[in-house]
């Protein structure tokens, strides 16, 4: 998380432990995607990011946490 921080990047993770706004507050880095995907495998996950990638183009990620399920993105603002 402080190499995103430093260097401006979002972070990507399957680790649901990113989900906890309290720990990782989204205005504390760049964006925050959290994959809470049932499935965790190379098809499923293209298939989310590639659905991610058309909603890039409408929704802003700076300091926010997006948490991506198979079918729903949930999209927390900072504060």
């Amino acid at each position: 998380m402080q190499v995103c921080q430093q260097e401006g990047r979002v972070l990507v993770t399957l680790d649901l432990d990113f989900a906890d706004i309290r720990a990782y507050p989204p205005e504390s880095c760049p964006g925050l995607i959290v994959l809470r995907l049932a499935r965790q495998d190379v098809n499923t996950i293209k298939t989310v990011l590639a659905r991610l990638l058309l909603l890039l183009e409408t929704e802003p990620l700076e300091s926010r946490l997006w948490i991506v399920d198979e079918t729903s993105v949930r999209i927390r603002d900072e504060g």
